[in-house]
């Protein structure tokens, strides 16, 4: 398996061998017409950016010649110097050395020395004339005798690949049917070329996941400048830490969370970092700590942004919720703190007045919360008043294929995602009560409600959920306990049948307009499969609840 840093010497190959192309064209088209300005701006463009990469990536001597060219070419686009006699044979020979220092890179060899060619471009830059003894430097003749060579790399558009990917789903369903029919006919020529086929699209699948993954960095490393804006705005010391950023995730996955994560980060720095005075005066150090990383929990991803500012304030949101209307009193007080914590989910929570009250949590993590529910991921919360904060994302790797838990009600079966399943319960009626007009049952000393998955389904309409009565238990009741911003809930169904992974394909109108599927899949037997949407369960049964 190839290492981080020779990905990057790969990817920096790919394009410094682009930049080498375009700037041998470019130049062509310079000397045959010196005015030639967006050829010129092109130039200036390319060294800028070979320059950057290079350094970057610690080879100096390459940085230093684009450096130098790039210097010159600003000064012939800005009229100081001409294109023309000594100063060509220089550039050119400059460019020849460039594309001999990159195909070192690429070949894992020492650059050529540089300082012959470094010492006439700083001649040229000082208005003098350069040394040409070095015939072996400034003899271009000696490369149209080298091969040419294109990179082992290709740029490849992000809509490509979903589009392959799409392909490739279609495949596996129909894979799974193929296999299913073989077992029924037990033919062993055809169940061997069903495992076969099985096989190979399972590599193609995952190849094609594979392409689509990037470093978390791609993204992270955007925020240095985002907290540095915020904290100057905001009249704050922060220092800021970043990890994790060679941890690899779905790509479009990256583009979903991108809002998510900003609106976190500054939230951090604005609400969550106290000023330099109230830090002193606290005995915390002046400068606010801030840190961003990103690890992988067993198939997950997480992302963590943690700040070791002033912490929610749990009794404020608990009088804020019941101020809004959000629960009463009584229920209030029997929350825990992970209970109260979920309020600050709820769509403008904080909207109605300013948010000291609450140190500035609240405002537009709805939104978090929705892009997170969108990949079908979670938002961890914690948190120690007067210590800091972590809000944690967890992301699935891949949104092409889900872990999956299948579940029957009513002999037909329903997908809920692994990401949002706690654990599968078997309860006698001994071990459930009714509390208020639910069932409830006890894990972990917490009290979970209790719904059978077919009222949730089936009950149309406003009105409240029927109360519950234990007496309609009968035998050992099947519950699934899944978990949705920091809520439990045990959905009652008729039997398990088994986990797998499932391809999820989006609802055609105008079932996608109900928000209690997330999309559908086709088993192996052929039948089609709804796949439930957790988040919108949960919401479902708090508004429902008598």
């Amino acid at each position: 398996m190839k290492t981080r840093d020779q990905e990057y010497r790969e990817l920096f190959m790919a394009e410094a061998l682009e930049y080498y192309d375009s700037m041998s064209r470019h130049l062509s088209e310079l000397e045959r017409n010196p005015d030639a300005g967006p050829a010129l701006n092109e130039l200036f463009r390319l060294m800028h950016n070979l320059k950057a990469n290079a350094r970057a990536m610690g080879f100096t001597d390459l940085g230093e010649v684009a450096h130098h060219l790039e210097t010159l070419f600003g000064m012939i686009r800005d009229q100081e110097r001409t294109f023309s006699g000594a100063l060509i044979r220089v550039v050119f020979a400059g460019v020849d050395a460039l594309g001999n220092m990159i195909r070192a890179v690429g070949a894992n060899q020492t650059l050529p020395d540089a300082t012959a060619l470094l010492d006439n471009l700083d001649r040229l830059v000082r208005g003098e004339e350069p040394v040409l003894e070095d015939a072996e430097m400034l003899d271009t003749e000696q490369e149209s005798n080298k091969k040419m060579e294109l990179s082992d790399l290709v740029y490849i558009q992000v809509k490509k690949l979903d589009n392959l990917l799409n392909l490739v789903g279609e495949l596996v369903i129909d894979r799974d049917r193929i296999m299913t029919l073989a077992q029924e006919i037990g033919n062993p020529a055809l169940l061997a070329t069903a495992q076969h086929l099985f096989r190979i699209s399972d590599d193609l699948q995952y190849s094609v996941m594979d392409a689509r993954l990037v470093g978390v960095g791609v993204l992270l490393n955007k925020f240095p400048r985002v907290v540095r804006d915020v904290a100057a705005a905001e009249d704050k010391q922060v220092e800021l830490t970043m990890s994790g950023q060679d941890v690899q995730i779905d790509r479009n996955i990256l583009q979903i969370i991108t809002d998510a994560l900003l609106h976190l980060v500054r939230n951090a720095v604005s609400h969550g970092l106290e000023t330099t005075a109230q830090r002193q005066q606290a005995g915390k150090p002046a400068v606010g700590r801030l840190t961003l990383s990103a690890l992988t929990e067993r198939d997950d991803v997480l992302i963590q942004v943690r700040d070791d500012g002033r912490g929610i304030d749990t009794e404020a949101v608990r009088r804020k919720a019941v101020e809004r209307g959000l629960t009463n009193a009584s229920i209030a007080a029997t929350l825990d703190e992970q209970a109260v914590w979920a309020f600050l989910f709820e769509p403008g929570f904080s909207m109605a007045q300013k948010v000291t009250d609450i140190s500035g949590r609240g405002v537009g993590l709805d939104v978090v919360k929705l892009a997170l529910d969108s990949l079908g991921g979670q938002l961890r919360v914690e948190s120690q008043l007067g210590q800091g904060t972590t809000f944690t994302l967890v992301l699935p790797t891949s949104i092409a294929v889900k872990g999956a838990l299948l579940v029957e009600v009513d002999e037909r079966p329903y997908a809920i995602p692994l990401l949002h399943t706690d654990t599968v319960l078997a309860l006698h009626p001994g071990q459930i009560s009714v509390v208020g007009g639910v069932l409830v049952t006890h894990l972990h000393e917490q009290a979970v409600p209790l719904v059978p998955l077919r009222q949730l389904l089936h009950d149309e309409g406003d009105d409240p959920l029927p109360p519950a009565n234990k007496a309609d238990l009968i035998g050992s009741q099947q519950v699934l306990v899944v978990n949705y911003n920091n809520r439990r809930l045990g959905l009652v169904v008729d039997r398990f049948l088994r986990q797998q992974n499932i391809v999820i394909k989006p609802l055609s109108k105008p079932l996608d307009t109900i928000d209690l599927f997330g999309g559908v899949t086709l088993l192996g037997s052929g039948q089609v499969c709804l796949v439930l949407d957790v988040p919108a369960l949960t919401r479902l049964f708090l508004t429902k609840r008598a």
